[in-house]
C-alpha cells in the first residue's frame, strides 16, 4: 500500500500507539499516552481522521469500535524517510548522513556499521 498522507503530531503519537498494541479501542489509546491524558472526544477525532486517511479499519463490537492499523509502522517509516531525504535533503542520503555527522548525532563506529551494512547487501 502506498502512503500518500502526512499525519499530524497528533495523529502521528496515536498512531504509534496503535501499531504497538496491534490495534485496540480509544480508550485502550488514551491509558498509554502520557499525563495528562488527552479528552475521549480529542483521541475519538484523531482516530476518526486516521480512519479517513485509511491508516487504521474500524470494526464494530455492539456500541464500540476496535481500530487496527491498516498501513504497517515500516511502510510509514519508508515513506516518511524518503520524504524527509527529498523534503531537506534534496534526495540525497549522503548530505542526510553528513548532516547527523557534523550535528554530532551519528558516531564514526556507527557508520562504520553503515559501511558494513552497505557493503554487505552490495554483496547478496
Amino acid at each position: 500500500m502506498v502512503v500518500d498522507k502526512r499525519l499530524t503530531p497528533q495523529e502521528e503519537e496515536v498512531m504509534q500507539i496503535v501499531w504497538k498494541l496491534k490495534g485496540g479501542f480509544i480508550k485502550e489509546f488514551i491509558e498509554m499516552m502520557p499525563s495528562p491524558k488527552p479528552p475521549y472526544t480529542t483521541i475519538a477525532s484523531t482516530v476518526k481522521n486516521l480512519e479517513k486517511k485509511k491508516f487504521v479499519k474500524s470494526k464494530q463490537y455492539a456500541n464500540s469500535y476496535r481500530y487496527e492499523p491498516v498501513i504497517k509502522r515500516d511502510e510509514y517509516k519508508k515513506h516518511y524517510a524518503k520524504d524527509l531525504v527529498n523534503q531537506y535533503f534534496l534526495n540525497s542520503y549522503k548530505d542526510l548522513v553528513a548532516f547527523f555527522a557534523k550535528e554530532k548525532k551519528i558516531s564514526s563506529s556507527e557508520l562504520k556499521e553503515i559501511i558494513e551494512m552497505i557493503e554487505k547487501h552490495k554483496s547478496e
